[in-house]
């Protein structure tokens, strides 16, 4: 029937409101949520402000309005890089830390693991699939993790301080827990 969304579109679109319903909690929005979530999984490349924005599929201004509220509030800070100080790299205080342990969300993957492992990785690939395709439909960058990505080399940079893995795009070496973060360059395999 016209205008009618189908069981999974309305599944998914019901899971989300309620999802961002639950993010009104400890003096936070959905958005600052979020954006602290981004800024615990996201890569060096990645912890910025212009890099959130394109995470977000938001303005500059928006995102920035996020992070006032979030260092007024001492769960963020920004610092400035060197050798070039215009750069901003974001990280999280130690409250933000702390907070983390608290979001709200986790509570959804408490209730995946009640899954089978069949079942939880199905979800996982079936949500995946409609995401990509979601972010392609509306001009969405990919935000991959780092090991999928096509230019991830694993094992070259063996004998390298802050290997053992290399980006295949800047050259430079990954330590073991970076190749579990997510990225803007992320590229994926075709």
């Amino acid at each position: 029937m016209w205008g009618m969304c189908g069981e999974v579109g309305n599944l998914i679109d019901r899971a989300g409101r309620v999802a961002r319903g639950l993010q009104f909690v400890e003096g936070l929005s959905p958005a600052q949520w979020e954006a602290l979530r981004y800024v615990a999984r996201a890569n060096r490349y990645s912890r910025n402000p212009s890099a959130l924005a394109d995470f977000f599929g938001a303005t500059k201004g928006t995102v920035s309005q996020t992070l006032i509220a979030l260092e007024d509030k001492g769960y963020l800070c920004r610092e400035r890089g060197a050798p070039d100080r215009r750069a901003v790299r974001l990280e999280l205080t130690p409250a933000g830390e702390v907070l983390l342990d608290r979001d709200p969300l986790l509570h959804i993957d408490e209730v995946a693991a009640a899954l089978s492992p069949a079942a939880r990785a199905a979800l996982i690939d079936g949500l995946s699939f409609v995401l990509r395709d979601l972010q392609r439909r509306a001009g969405v960058s990919d935000f991959g993790v780092c090991q999928e990505c096509c230019l991830f080399c694993a094992a070259a940079a063996d004998d390298e301080p802050g290997g053992p893995h290399r980006c295949g795009l800047t050259g430079e070496p990954l330590g073991d827990s970076e190749k579990e973060l997510i990225c803007v360059m992320f590229q994926a395999h075709a």
